[in-house]
C-alpha cells in the first residue's frame, strides 16, 4: 500500500473550542486519476517489489469536517437520528491499532510518512486515538536494562502532533509474523535453560513467551521475570513522562502469549484445517511440574503430581479422540480432573494477579488507565467440557463459571479487561467445531458486570470476519456499554477499495451526529491520499 500527501492550495483551517463531533461520509469510485491532483510524497507499508505493482491505484480523503459556532444541541433537540441513538454509544472511544512493526528492531520508525498520512486520515474521519506495540525485544534487546526508547517516542510525538490520543500495548512475547523475537540476551540465556519456556506432552517447546512457572524465579542474570518486567515498565513510564495522562491515555500489560492471559495450548494447530482442535496442556517444563508436585503432595496425592492428564488430545485432535474431555464419562469430571484443571487454571490467574498488580504500581498515578487482555476461546464452547479453554487455562464447563475468578481479579487490581473477537457471530462459525463466540462473548461480560469491570473490545483482525462491522456495531450498540474499542490493525488492507470505505461507514454509524445546514457556518477542509491495491480511485468525502 502506498500513502501519499496531497497538496491543497485552497485549505480553510478555523480553530474552535468545541469538539469534533461530525463526520459524514460518502464514497463514489472513479475509474482514472484526477489529473490536477499533485502527489508531493509517496511512501509505501509494502517492500519496494511489491509497492511498484501499486502505484495506479489510489485512495483519495477529501474531508471537509464542518464545526458549530454553537453548543451543540442535545440529544432531545437533534431530531430522529440522535432521539434514536443508545446512550451508550457516546461512551465509545474508537481507536485503531498500528502496524505490529511499526518501530523497527533497529529502534527506527517503519514507514514513517506512510505512517504519518494514516494518522491524519484517522484524524479526519473522527477515530479518537491510536494502539501502538510496544515490543519488549525492540526496547530492551541488547541487554538487560540496557534500553532504547528512540523509535516508540518518535511515533508518541507523531500521534500528539496530529491531536490523537495513544494507547499503549506492552508486550513481552515474541511474533512469528512480522518476526519480532524476544530480546536477544533472554533468547540466549532460553539456549541454556530451556525450562523457562512451556512444554507440552511430547517435549516440544514454545519459546514465543517465558513460562509463568518462572515468574518468581532469578532465571534471568540472577533476575527474576517479574523484577525484570518491573523495571521495564518503570523505564517505560520515565522515558514516556511528557506524553503520560495526556496523549498516553491507556496502557495495556502483556500477560502471555499475543499478550493474551493465556497457556500457548494452541500454537501448534495446522493452520490448514477448518476445524480447531483441542489443543494441548503446557506442563511439562520442569518449572511447572515441580509446581505441580508441591500441590499434588499438598493435597495428599503425590502420584497426581507426576506430569499433567495423560488421556488427553493433541493440539489438532477432537474432544472424542480420547477420554479427557469426552461430554459424558470424560476424565475432566473425575477428582482428579477437577484437581489438575483447578491447579492450571489457578496458576494462569495468579500470574495474571501479579502482572497486573505490578502494572497498577507502576503506572497508578500517571493518570492513565490499565488494561489486560484475556483470549475468546469459543470452539467446542457448546460442548459440556469446553476443552479448548481447558487446555488455555480457564476452567469453564456446563457446570461451572470459569471467568468469575478473572473478572474478580482484574476489578482486585483495578484494571479494564480487553475482549477480542467482537465481529465474530455463531451463524458464520462451522457447524462442526460446536463453537459460539457470541454465548463465550456473553458469559465473559456477565462475570465482569458482577464485578464492576468496566469491557474494551476488539476486532477478530482488519481481514474481516463475515458479517463483522455487523456484528460490532451489535456488540457496541447494546446494552452493555463498552469502554473502548481498538480496530486492528492499520496496513495495507486497512487502506484498501475493499475495505476502507466500509470502515469509514462504520466510524460514521458510531460518531455522526445530526447537524442542519444552519448550524455549518465555516468548513475545514484537508486533502489527503492514499494509495491501494486496486486499479480504482476512491474519493471519500465527509461533509
Amino acid at each position: 500500500m502506498e500513502v501519499s500527501l496531497m497538496g491543497n492550495s485552497r485549505t480553510n483551517v478555523v480553530k474552535t473550542g468545541l469538539p469534533y463531533r461530525d463526520s459524514r461520509v460518502c464514497c463514489s469510485y472513479k475509474n482514472k486519476i484526477d489529473d490536477k491532483v499533485l502527489f508531493v510524497n509517496r511512501v509505501s507499508f509494502l517492500g519496494q517489489n511489491r509497492s511498484a505493482n501499486l502505484r495506479k491505484a489510489q485512495l483519495r480523503f477529501c474531508t471537509k469536517a464542518s464545526v458549530q459556532s454553537q453548543p451543540l444541541p442535545s440529544d432531545r433537540d437533534s431530531g430522529p437520528l440522535s432521539s434514536a441513538r443508545p446512550k451508550s454509544l457516546d461512551a465509545v472511544r474508537l481507536f485503531v491499532g498500528l502496524p505490529l512493526d511499526t518501530v523497527s528492531d533497529a529502534n527506527t520508525v517503519n514507514h514513517a510518512k506512510a505512517i504519518a498520512a494514516g494518522l491524519k486520515a484517522l484524524k479526519l474521519l473522527g477515530v479518537e486515538g491510536v494502539e501502538l506495540p510496544v515490543w519488549w525485544g525492540v526496547a530492551e534487546k541488547e541487554a538487560m536494562g540496557k534500553y532504547n526508547w528512540s523509535g516508540y517516542l518518535a511515533v508518541a510525538e507523531m500521534v500528539e502532533k496530529i491531536g490523537l490520543k495513544l494507547h499503549v500495548s506492552l508486550c513481552f512475547h515474541a511474533l512469528k509474523q512480522p518476526k519480532i523475537p524476544l530480546p536477544d540476551w533472554v533468547s540466549r540465556i532460553g539456549e541454556s535453560q530451556s525450562s523457562i519456556f512451556y512444554t507440552d506432552q511430547s517435549g516440544q517447546q514454545f519459546k514465543g513467551c517465558l513460562s509463568l512457572a518462572v515468574d518468581d524465579l532469578p532465571v534471568l542474570d540472577g533476575k527474576t521475570p517479574i523484577q525484570v518486567y518491573q523495571e521495564f515498565c518503570e523505564s517505560f513510564k520515565s522515558s514516556f513522562k511528557p506524553f503520560m495522562g495526556t496523549t498516553i491515555t491507556g496502557i495495556s500489560m502483556g500477560l502471555g502469549p499475543d499478550g493474551e492471559l493465556r497457556y500457548p495450548s494452541h500454537h501448534r494447530l495446522a493452520k490448514s484445517s477448518k476445524i480447531p482442535g483441542v489443543g494441548e496442556f503446557q506442563c511439562c517444563d520442569r518449572n511447572m511440574l515441580n509446581l505441580l508436585q508441591q500441590h499434588a503432595e499438598a493435597n495428599g496425592n503425590p502420584l497426581w503430581g507426576l506430569r499433567g492428564p495423560h488421556d488427553a488430545p493433541s493440539y489438532d485432535e477432537s474432544p472424542n479422540s480420547n477420554s479427557f474431555f469426552k461430554d459424558n464419562g470424560g476424565s475432566w469430571e473425575s477428582p482428579y480432573g477437577d484437581f489438575f484443571l483447578s491447579w492450571y487454571s489457578s496458576q494462569l490467574i495468579s500470574h495474571g494477579n501479579c502482572l497486573l498488580s505490578l502494572a497498577s504500581s507502576t503506572f497508578g498515578e500517571t493518570g492513565v488507565s490499565i488494561y489486560g487482555k484475556i483470549p475468546l476461546i469459543h470452539s467446542w464452547y457448546k460442548t459440556r467440557s469446553h476443552p479448548s479453554e481447558l487446555t488455555a487455562g480457564f476452567y469453564n464447563t456446563a457446570k461451572r463459571d470459569g471467568y468469575a475468578a478473572v473478572a474478580e481479579m482484574f476489578a482486585k487490581n483495578s484494571c479494564k479487561m480487553i475482549l477480542p473477537g467482537m465481529d465474530l457471530s455463531d451463524e458464520h462459525q462451522p457447524r462442526e467445531s460446536f463453537s459460539s463466540p457470541e454465548s463465550l462473548l456473553a458469559q465473559i461480560r456477565t462475570a465482569c458486570n458482577k464485578h464492576g469491570v468496566e469491557v474494551s473490545g476488539q476486532n477478530s483482525s482488519v481481514t474481516g470476519a463475515p458479517g463483522g462491522f455487523e456484528q460490532m456495531k451489535k456488540n457496541l450498540f447494546g446494552e452493555n456499554v463498552v469502554d473502548l474499542f481498538t480496530y486492528q490493525r492499520m496496513g495495507a488492507y486497512f487502506f484498501s477499495p475493499e475495505h476502507f470505505p466500509s470502515f469509514t461507514k462504520f466510524v460514521r454509524n458510531l460518531n455522526q451526529l445530526e447537524l442542519h445546514g444552519d448550524d455549518l457556518p465555516v468548513e475545514e477542509e484537508v486533502t489527503e491520499s492514499v494509495h491501494t491495491n486496486a486499479n480504482t480511485n476512491i474519493q471519500v468525502q465527509a461533509a
